[in-house]
């Protein structure tokens, strides 16, 4: 079986936060974020897990406990999330296995979750596999773009959206599994024109559909999980549904 590695973005300073310290060390139950998220990383066995880190990198990496598996890439400026993972691309030049993408401020996703998106990739010899969900109300989420197989064509984010795009429910939770090979090799098409004049990750799906590529789906039923964190006030919303689904599942 081909080995896993994964990327956690946690190189944002999370302004709305209101504080100095980056928003990934922030404690959610006595836990910083970005260590329960990499917890989560190594129960899949990932080997190496990288960590992007920028705001105060020096406060994240120490507050990661020291292994060997763990390594740590600056992305200097933030030009999106398709530039935060080309920053990684020397550490996998030699690696040929699957990358989960992860968020360092979404901490109860679980590693069943990943689990289940992993076989379903390797299942299904996809080039990528993105964990969705549907919402009632979609908000500014990236809206998920079906072809006529029913497989993911492209995400397109909110504020690139037409009309017709923004009343698609199904949406991008911002987790993605990957073959290593693919996924770097279509960063290298992927370009800043559009309205946030960044590089987005969500552009290697089409890439790769361009390329004759799977692009496959696992559909997410708890948001919980996916819940990204932006403010104290969702922090401690957050820390309380943690607390209350504790007696019922390890997350």
């Amino acid at each position: 079986m081909k080995k896993t590695a994964t990327i956690i973005l946690a190189a944002g300073q999370g302004t709305r936060m209101k504080s100095d310290k980056p928003k990934v060390i922030h404690k959610l139950a006595g836990i910083p974020m970005i260590n329960r998220v990499i917890n989560t990383a190594m129960k899949l066995n990932s080997d190496p897990v990288v960590a992007v880190v920028g705001y105060k990198k020096d406060a994240v990496i120490s507050t990661v406990p020291a292994n060997d598996k763990i390594k740590f890439v600056e992305q200097k400026e933030q030009n999106g999330t398709g530039h935060a993972v080309m920053v990684c691309a020397e550490e996998f030049s030699n690696f040929d296995g699957t990358v989960f993408i992860l968020c360092g401020d979404v901490p109860l996703l679980r590693y069943q979750t990943l689990q289940k998106m992993l076989k379903h990739h390797l299942d299904n010899k996809a080039a990528c596999t993105v964990l969705t969900a549907f919402m009632d109300d979609a908000l500014k989420y990236g809206r998920i773009v079906r072809n006529s197989n029913g497989n993911v064509q492209r995400i397109v984010e909110f504020k690139d959206a037409t009309d017709k795009e923004k009343e698609i429910l199904e949406i991008n939770t911002g987790i993605y599994c990957y073959d290593a090979i693919s996924l770097f090799s279509a960063l290298e098409n992927v370009n800043n024109s559009n309205n946030q004049n960044e590089y987005y990750l969500t552009d290697t799906l089409e890439i790769l559909n361009n390329m004759d590529k799977l692009v496959t789906s696992v559909v997410l039923d708890d948001m919980v999980e996916a819940s990204g964190i932006n403010s104290q006030e969702q922090l401690a919303a957050l820390e309380k549904e943690f607390y209350r689904r504790e007696k019922h599942f390890s997350v």
